[in-house]
């Protein structure tokens, strides 16, 4: 029986995937496996029992990844599952900054109880008249789980939609519409778009092509057209909030949109700021609780790893029992591992390797040996972090 903790509430749609093998609570004192969406994990003790961590959305700020993969824990994430919210939202925020129509609801608040209201909103509506997004050019600055039906979506509103992804996968590369502008840099995004929306993760790195952190700062708006509208639905901190300040002051920028409030961005005027809905579906949260719970299960039963932030991606069927070794991409490791196998007598039907960074993850098919000895000896091979056997 595994014990699942859960440190925030988590669909009662995704639970329903573990089975009957798994005990949840929201309290275990050494669980096997934690589910978590919001709450902060860097002050947290982790247990010998814990094997893995996953996270019910996409962003993993909130979990030690480093620490956890130094204790030969796996943090899962769910790309993908709550992008159609995301995407949704995204167009509403340009509806909502072509067209003033937060200043137009909140105005008629004031005037409500007067009874010629209906005469009133006729006379006072031209102050908030704007303008329509079809035949406007949209620039979005990485083409992946949102950013890439976004794109398609605007196409289908009307929109000229230019994309920016120098790292854009071969499937989300299949999905895109035909009628998507692809440009080699973020400069031609920010000289030709009425509207910019941002969709990449946080980069930080002294190379300004590759970092994505206040890609949005004094010199990249300088580039931009007057009257812009920047939509960030990403990453906070993807956009300089001095910057902007001085750029919605000066009329450069006509609207920021962010759903990623600060105390500074929600009192700025100019600012629509949504209070980080982007993920907040019920879709959402269930395809999210879902893809969590599948991930957890194959890594515990079958070793198998999908979605990792912190370990490489590996999967193996296995016909004998199958050893999964959690280890330092370091030299001579490998060549250890199967040692420990021939000096048992044993045979590798089957063999995965993969590295990510510092970190690697090795799953070998065993027969003919007791693969439980054999991974006794393999935990003390220098690199070796965790050695499980399942089957």
């Amino acid at each position: 029986m595994y014990q699942i903790q859960t440190l925030n509430k988590i669909s009662p749609v995704g639970l329903d995937q573990l089975g009957e093998n798994y005990q949840v609570a929201d309290t275990f004192e050494n669980p096997d496996a934690i589910l978590v969406r919001s709450a902060v994990m860097h002050e947290m003790e982790f247990g010998s029992n814990l094997l893995a961590i996953a996270r019910a959305g996409a962003g993993v700020n909130n979990i030690p990844l480093d620490r956890a993969a130094e204790n030969g824990i796996v943090v899962f994430n769910t790309p993908g599952a709550n992008a159609n919210g995301v995407k949704e939202l995204a167009l509403a925020g340009m509806l909502l900054a072509s067209r003033d129509i937060v200043g137009g609801i909140n105005w008629v608040q004031t005037v409500k109880d007067d009874e010629n209201v209906a005469k009133l909103v006729e006379k006072g509506k031209s102050k908030f008249a704007g303008t329509e997004i079809k035949g406007k050019k949209l620039g979005i600055i990485g083409l992946g789980a949102i950013g890439g039906p976004l794109g398609n979506a605007a196409i289908h509103l009307g929109m000229e939609v230019y994309g920016c992804d120098p790292y854009i996968s071969v499937d989300a590369a299949w999905n895109l519409s035909r009628a998507i502008h692809h440009v080699k840099t973020r400069e031609e995004i920010f000289k030709n778009c009425d509207f910019i929306s941002v969709h990449t993760p946080l980069v930080k790195n002294p190379d300004p092509s590759i970092a994505t952190e206040k890609m949005i700062n004094a010199e990249t708006i300088a580039m931009m057209k007057d009257g812009v509208i920047i939509l960030n639905f990403a990453r906070d901190l993807l956009v300089d909030d001095e910057a902007m300040e001085a750029a919605l002051k000066s009329g450069k920028v006509r609207k920021y949109i962010t759903d990623f409030p600060n105390a500074k961005t929600a009192n700025m005027e100019g600012v629509i700021a949504i209070p980080h809905l982007g993920a907040s579906t019920e879709e959402a949260e269930d395809n999210c609780a879902v893809m969590a719970a599948k991930e957890l299960v194959d890594y515990i039963e079958n070793g198998n790893i999908k979605n990792s932030v912190n370990f490489p991606n590996a999967e193996m069927n296995a016909v004998g029992q199958k050893i999964c070794i959690l280890h330092k991409n370091i030299p001579a490791v490998i060549a250890q591992l199967t040692q420990a196998i021939s000096e048992a007598g044993g045979n590798i039907e089957n063999m995965v390797n993969a590295s990510r960074k510092d970190y690697a993850y090795t799953m070998i098919d065993v027969t003919n040996a007791d693969a439980n000895a054999i991974a006794e000896n393999m935990k003390a091979i220098d690199g070796v972090i965790r050695v499980r056997v399942i089957g």
